[in-house]
């Protein structure tokens, strides 16, 4: 990736200076390579990012890390989250990439407020932790994602460019990658009752949070509130603690100098132990590896 200018974040990963102009809707980049060596990076620019012909590669993107298959597209609309993609096991030497890269105000929210943005709103929103999507959502914009960066910069393109937007923003199948509290996100649902309860939890997460408060909290009885939780969130009360809580946990390992014993009870866990099992569960690698991989994808500048 090309930069202007790199800056440290306060954890020192780069924070990439787009050459995104003021004037231009979107930037593209087409580039056939080798492999994959830029460093872990954020920056405040949306990302639409697509390669193919990249087997083995591991794709991290805040708190996540997957190895991708043959294809693998991703939307990254977090200001601050951290991502890169790592050679890794790839034996690729035919990697294809193209980044598109738009601001923020390309699609203002007067535009987006309107009922038929109401798609492309939600995805966005969605997007601030990463957004994965599947091959058969992948295949439905192939072509036209291709084509576009031969394309001249004109309003068509730019068309063409919302219509892959749209195209993506229908897909079902399309998947959150970090969690919320690692990409330092409070999350809004439609629902009041589950807004309160999250907000609840973001403040509380710490504590031994017991069911029946939670409940009591939005005015139903245990039983009916896990059900209605359940079908809002897709989540049981106790695995969204879990999530909040280690997404918590991985931020404070890569931020912080704090031990993981420290970050562990500072969480909510009540045994290291336990906050270990669940972390590598989750995960893939105990706490100390994450933090150990994470310095290790960072540059400082």
């Amino acid at each position: 990736m090309n930069t202007n200018s790199n800056t440290a974040t306060e954890s020192n990963v780069i924070h990439e200076i787009t050459p995104l102009s003021e004037r231009d809707c979107f930037y593209i980049v087409d580039r056939y390579k080798k492999e994959f060596d830029y460093p872990m990076h954020c920056h405040s620019e949306y990302e639409l990012n697509f390669v193919e012909h990249a087997p083995g590669v591991r794709r991290v993107v805040g708190d996540n890390v997957e190895t991708i298959g043959e294809y693998d597209l991703v939307l990254i609309t977090g200001r601050e989250l951290e991502h890169v993609w790592e050679q890794a096991d790839c034996l690729s030497h035919d990697i294809h990439e193209i980044t598109i890269q738009f601001a923020e105000d390309t699609l203002g929210q007067g535009l987006l407020n309107k009922t038929q943005f109401a798609p492309i709103k939600r995805m966005i929103e969605r997007a601030r932790r990463g957004l994965a999507f599947p091959m058969k959502s992948i295949l439905k914009i192939y072509n036209a994602l291709v084509e576009l960066p031969q394309a001249e910069p004109s309003f068509q393109s730019f068309i063409s460019f919302l219509q892959i937007l749209h195209q993506l923003a229908l897909c079902e199948d399309s998947y959150e990658l970090s969690s919320s509290s690692f990409a330092r996100m409070e999350l809004e649902s439609e629902s009041r009752r589950v807004s309160k309860v999250q907000r609840y939890l973001s403040e509380h997460y710490r504590d031994n949070i017991r069911l029946n408060d939670v409940a009591e909290l939005v005015g139903m009885t245990p039983v009916a509130f896990s059900r209605f939780f359940h079908l809002r969130t897709g989540k049981t009360l106790s695995d969204y603690i879990i999530e909040h809580r280690l997404g918590r946990a991985a931020r404070l390992l890569v931020d912080s100098t704090m031990s993981v014993a420290e970050i562990s009870y500072d969480c909510g866990f009540n045994t290291l132990s336990n906050f270990n099992r669940l972390f590598k569960r989750s995960k893939g690698c105990t706490p100390k590896e994450f933090r150990e991989n994470y310095q290790k994808r960072k540059v400082i500048v």
